[in-house]
């Protein structure tokens, strides 16, 4: 028991050595990598949602046969 609460003690200690290491973004690369993620995602919704109305609207061609 002692040495895993020595493993993780050293563990944890390694983990903030890297973590001290990490570079943090800007306010300014924040906000700018926070809109292209938004514009990303509304237009893969929008892609996503015609795809969705033609594969409907081809469904709904092959029910009315």
């Amino acid at each position: 028991m002692k040495q895993i609460v020595q493993k993780v003690g050293a563990y944890l200690g390694e983990v903030g050595v890297e973590f001290k290491k990490v570079t943090w973004p800007s306010r300014q690369e924040l906000v700018e990598s926070t809109y292209v993620v938004v514009t990303f995602i509304v237009i893969l919704a929008v892609v996503v949602l015609c795809c969705d109305k033609v594969i409907e609207h081809a469904l709904n061609l092959f029910h009315s046969l």
